[in-house]
């Protein structure tokens, strides 16, 4: 059976956008899917950026302790749920990343509200590392969020500008996954604009 893992940041609206299309489509198909985590923060480390994207890998820097921690405590489902429970805030609802949004998401699924913290330890950061460093060694060199691996062949992407109807999503991830078994394959892109139309629930 295929297996399919896909690399988040969580501050990626392109990888929000991906992560709900994969597991939508992998519903429709009893695809198995592995939520991974990657790190905008870490990637960028010691590059010029403007103050917008300053902020934004701080946001990456510090939602990645988070997201690492309950990875370590409660494995690689919990990940996925609590990515999706400040996913919705964060992407679809805009609300501030602050401590009132963390305190809703841990409760929303049943976690420890001392996770909180985590956030502003820095103790963390060196296991948000190996979890970016485990991203770019699937992939097989250097790139952003989102990344996808079918058993064990990775791509950057898909990057999408909104999410697809199911049908269309269950065509994307067999083609997706059909590339992926040609070891000759390396790129297919085109133009788009960004960022992506963000929907709660499109269909």
């Amino acid at each position: 059976m295929t297996d399919v893992e896909l690399y988040v940041d969580p501050v990626c609206p392109f990888a929000w956008v991906a992560s709900r299309w994969l597991l939508d489509a992998a519903e429709a198909t009893q695809t198995p899917v592995t939520l991974r985590q990657m790190s905008l923060a870490v990637l960028n480390e010691g590059k010029d950026l403007d103050g917008k994207h300053q902020a934004m890998m701080e946001r990456s820097r510090r939602l990645g302790r988070l997201l690492g921690a309950v990875a370590d405590e409660h494995g690689p489902d919990a990940f996925a749920r609590m990515y999706a429970s400040i996913g919705t805030r964060m992407h679809v609802h805009k609300t501030e990343m602050d401590a009132g949004m963390i305190l809703e998401a841990l409760a929303e699924n049943g976690l420890d509200e001392a996770l909180a913290e985590t956030v502003d330890r820095a103790e963390f950061d060196d296991a948000v590392r190996q979890a970016h460093e485990a991203s770019q060694k699937v992939l097989g060199g250097s790139a952003g969020s989102p990344i996808i691996a079918v058993d064990g062949h990775a791509f950057h992407g898909p990057v999408l500008t909104r999410m697809p109807t199911r049908d269309d999503g269950v065509r994307l991830l067999d083609a997706v996954i059909d590339a992926a078994r040609v070891p000759e394959f390396a790129v297919l892109q085109r133009p788009y604009q960004g960022p992506p139309v963000l929907e709660e629930d499109p269909r």
